[in-house]
């Protein structure tokens, strides 16, 4: 796997990535308490954006991981950097359903922000510090999440290079989610590529690229 890295959707939220040095699981659940299979992968670390059920389902990834909970601030665990960026997971300043992590890091030289469980817009200087990510996975299913016209936003303040829509409807899934049609129907039909279950990427496949990628398991 030398020179990629190795992206795979688990379903909801749930992300898989790997390259020759590291093994990471964003937003684990559990399949069962949301109506869908569970992840079936291993990993050496594992990051919950928002510490609920439907992400914090450590025990269903196999061997030994170092689980992070919410961590802000740079960080690093069994070798692997990342930077927890503080949000909300509602509109009220976390009153409702409190503290959201947006998980960054680099693998291969391709830049990565998992916005997870995001209810608001961060604030400015969490904007910013996004400006330079290639891949934005952002959740479009408007239950715990953000709103629509917020998506919208956040992705236009940004400018990543690839947007990767987490949370919406799939069949099966018990939460009431907006379908993908509800992101996608306003973006021209060239932009959105469906990539499959799993990819293996490499920073020149995303260097000329601007758009969606859609996951599909």
């Amino acid at each position: 796997m030398s020179g990629f890295v190795f992206i795979r959707w688990h379903g909801y939220s749930c992300f898989e990535f790997a390259d020759d040095n590291n093994h990471v699981i964003v937003d684990p659940h559990d399949g069962k308490s949301i109506g869908v299979f569970p992840p079936r992968a291993s990993a050496k670390v594992c990051l919950c954006t928002h510490n609920s059920f439907d992400r914090n389902a450590f025990r269903v990834i196999t061997g030994k991981h170092k689980d992070i909970v919410c961590e802000r601030g740079e960080q690093e665990a069994e070798g692997f950097r990342f930077e927890g960026l503080p949000s909300f997971s509602d509109q009220k300043f976390g009153e409702d359903r409190g503290p959201n992590t947006i998980y960054t890091f680099e693998m291969d030289g391709i830049r990565i922000a998992c916005c997870g469980c995001l209810g608001d817009l961060p604030v400015s200087w969490v904007i910013e510090k996004l400006k330079n990510i290639d891949i934005l996975f952002v959740p479009v299913g408007e239950y715990w999440t953000l709103p629509m016209y917020k998506v919208n936003q956040l992705i236009r303040q940004v400018n990543p290079k690839v947007v990767v829509p987490t949370d919406f409807r799939i069949g099966g899934i018990t939460l009431p989610l907006s379908p993908l049609s509800a992101f996608t129907d306003d973006i021209p039909e060239d932009d959105v590529v469906h990539v499959g279950n799993a990819i293996d990427l490499e920073a020149d496949d995303i260097s000329e690229f601007t758009g969606v990628w859609v996951f599909d398991r």
